[in-house]
């Protein structure tokens, strides 16, 4: 494993960094990084995001992977990175377009038609409209073909009812991916179908949904005789959930891996600033020996997550294995959250920005591990992958796979 830039991409790394350097101010490395896991959905943070995204669109950093005809650079995925990892050092608007960028636009490339590409990709570049993904339901999380959510035609047009739910972004987006049950009398499966939907049509009530961290950047949708036109399909009829699975694919690789791991030097500095027993906390034995186990764990996320860098590199696509690095960073990210307000006292109660350690970073940190380590695939679906994609282990039974979707059982049954 070779950890270093070939020549080309130190290049690539070099000019990346050279146009950051002129555009935007570079962080200071002694100090906490920013903490994006609060409220980041303001109106003039929506605007600093926007000017950025033309920014970089205009200078032909925006979406680089994408194909130039989508006005795209045809980047590598090991150049994507790159960027990223330089862009990480700057100052710049937190990422409201990652669902967009990373997940729903290459869905509309794969399965849009010639005017829906020619429509909705320029301005989803430029970040002029942003997008949400209406997926999951109360009933139908890591069970997503269970959704009830439903769309009948009337004329050229579809009327859409039901609810999603932990839709991100959806308060402030412009467009919406969603899959719907088109025919319950198909197969769980077979009877989806995917839609873009303007969330700014008559029916939509978008409720924010607070959490325990103060923030308030998911929500819940309900559609209520919702129009959307025929021409707002995505794939063919009855043909949703492959649709939904090129959303799918493509968001293990925007989520990313290592979930947790680049927060150890954050805590090693808190453990040194810290007083236990009148000394640094750094200087006890049993603090010592945590952190100590947190570094190795960090690390082993680290280099595993090198192996898809070099894997991409080599021009290779990551396969399910990149299912690990979050089932084993989101759970590290917690325990480190919880060890640093244990390690602050009573300070650790107070998540004034003004008085707690760090700018509060690790009681944010605390508070946002729950969701943490739902999105983007709960820790038991996460292990599913890893056990029958990675291990070859045997799936486990579905005895739903092949009946109507209108005689599965749901809810409590009483005689």
């Amino acid at each position: 494993m070779d950890f270093n830039d070939t020549p080309e991409e130190a290049a690539f790394r070099a000019r990346a960094r050279g146009w950051l350097e002129k555009n935007a101010e570079p962080l200071d490395p002694s100090k906490v990084a920013p903490n994006e896991m609060g409220e980041r959905e303001d109106a003039a943070t929506i605007r600093r995001c926007k000017a950025w995204q033309a920014k970089k669109a205009d200078a032909g950093w925006a979406c680089i992977t994408w194909p130039k005809e989508y006005g795209g650079q045809d980047a590598t995925p090991m150049q994507r990175v790159i960027f990223n990892q330089e862009e990480a050092k700057f100052r710049v608007p937190p990422n409201i377009y990652a669902i967009g960028h990373g997940m729903l636009g290459p869905t509309i490339m794969a399965h849009g038609s010639p005017e829906q590409k020619k429509r909705y990709l320029p301005s989803m570049l430029r970040g002029e409209e942003v997008w949400c993904q209406l997926f999951s339901e109360p009933a139908a999380g890591s069970d997503l073909a269970g959704l009830r959510t439903s769309a009948v035609k009337e004329g050229t047009d579809w009327l859409l009812n039901g609810q999603k739910i932990w839709s991100t972004g959806a308060h402030f987006c412009d467009w919406g991916m969603i899959v719907t049950r088109t025919d319950p009398s198909a197969a769980k499966h077979a009877g989806l179908t995917y839609f873009i939907v303007d969330m700014h049509s008559r029916g939509i009530e978008v409720r924010p949904i607070k959490q325990i961290n103060g923030a308030s950047g998911f929500n819940e949708v309900f559609f209520s005789n919702v129009r959307v036109p025929d021409s707002n399909r995505l794939g063919a009829v009855g043909d949703g959930w492959r649709v939904a699975l090129t959303t799918l694919m493509n968001e293990r690789v925007a989520i990313g891996a290592g979930t947790g791991s680049g927060r150890f030097k954050d805590l090693l500095r808190l453990a040194k600033q810290t007083r236990r027993n009148g000394r640094p906390a750094i200087e006890d034995s049993a603090v010592r020996q945590k952190l100590a186990d947190f570094y190795v764990r960090s690390k082993g996320l680290q280099y595993t997550g090198y192996r898809t860098l070099s894997a991409l590199s080599r021009g290779q696509i990551p396969g399910p294995e990149g299912s690990i690095g979050k089932a084993v960073g989101a759970p590290l990210g917690q325990q480190m959250a919880a060890f640093a307000v244990e390690l602050q006292g009573a300070l650790g109660a107070v998540a004034d920005k003004e008085l707690a350690p760090q700018e509060a970073l690790w009681q944010e940190a605390y508070l946002s591990a729950p969701g943490l380590r739902i999105a983007g695939g709960t820790d038991e679906i996460l292990k599913n992958i890893i056990a029958e994609r990675v291990l070859r282990l045997p799936p486990e039974i579905r005895v739903d796979k092949e009946k109507p979707f209108r005689d599965i059982p749901s809810g409590n049954i009483t005689k």
